[in-house]
């Protein structure tokens, strides 16, 4: 039984077929609406809802292809595939899940700040026997000389900065349910150093009532993480971002709550929680 659940707890939902076809996905609406380097997705048979699923919103990320999230949380739902199949984030599921991602694909669209360092198969669009899906032309950003701009996948929130200072891989819980990936990769900026171009009234919210300080902010239309404004600084979910940065990956966080099913391949510092110093 596979078994999987949002950041918030209200969406449960379970599979009691196998989990297969388990690649990472690099295309620009799966790093949009995960604000991650790329999505992990896996199909599965005999799905069923637990709780929650009169919570779920949907968005037509392309012509007949929905993309589902928690209204609460934010954290990305399973998808229909067709034959009584889903999709399921792998990133949101619970457990050791007894597979491990097969394959890379939509490398053509891959984020240029992250490098594939594993020795999986790689292909530019999708594998054979898969149909890519149609991605639709994206609304402009407008931004000044020297900011990178970023939005959501519908492309009604958009926003800039002036410089990222560093890009961080967290694999922590609640990175990884509220993203639905594997891991998050967040940047950092100054806030004076940061500014909403446009829908920042779509912006929805949701805290963690343990933590002191996680929250996980979306687009409420399509559910893409957005960057988080702190009165010092702004996290921005790299996978959103629509310019290069100019920098890469620096260092993984938080490891030893890292997923069983996904490998860290790279030569990057690694910390069982946070940097000293942090």
């Amino acid at each position: 039984m596979i078994r999987g659940s949002c950041l918030c707890g209200d969406v449960v939902w379970e599979a009691s077929g196998g989990l297969d076809r388990m690649s990472h996905c690099h295309c620009s609406m799966c790093r949009k609406v995960h604000g991650a380097a790329f999505a992990t997705y896996g199909a599965a048979d005999g799905f069923r809802a637990v709780r929650g699923a009169e919570g779920i919103r949907r968005y037509e990320s392309s012509p007949g292809a929905f993309r589902t999230f928690c209204g609460r949380c934010g954290s990305v739902a399973p998808a229909e595939a067709g034959e009584g199949r889903v999709f399921m984030p792998v990133g949101a599921l619970d457990g050791d899940l007894g597979a491990r991602p097969l394959a890379h694909m939509f490398v053509a669209s891959k984020a240029p700040w992250h490098e594939i360092t594993d020795e999986l198969p790689r292909f530019e669009e999708t594998p054979p026997g898969y149909d890519p899906p149609e991605i639709p032309p994206r609304p402009d950003v407008p931004a000044e000389p020297g900011e990178l701009r970023g939005s959501c996948l519908c492309g009604g929130v958009a926003y800039a900065a002036r410089g990222i200072d560093r890009l961080v891989n967290c694999h922590c819980s609640r990175c990884r349910k509220a993203r639905s990936a594997a891991h998050a990769t967040n940047g950092f900026v100054p806030t004076d150093r940061f500014r909403w171009i446009r829908g920042s009234e779509l912006l929805e919210a949701y805290k963690v009532p343990e933590a002191q300080r996680f929250t996980h902010t979306f687009c409420g239309v399509c559910g893409s993480s957005m960057p988080r404004v702190f009165e010092a600084r702004v996290v921005i979910p790299a996978g959103g971002l629509d310019d290069d940065p100019g920098l890469r990956e620096q260092l993984h966080i938080f490891v030893g709550s890292k997923a069983d099913w996904y490998e860290i391949s790279d030569a990057l510092p690694q910390f069982e929680e946070y940097p000293p110093g942090s």
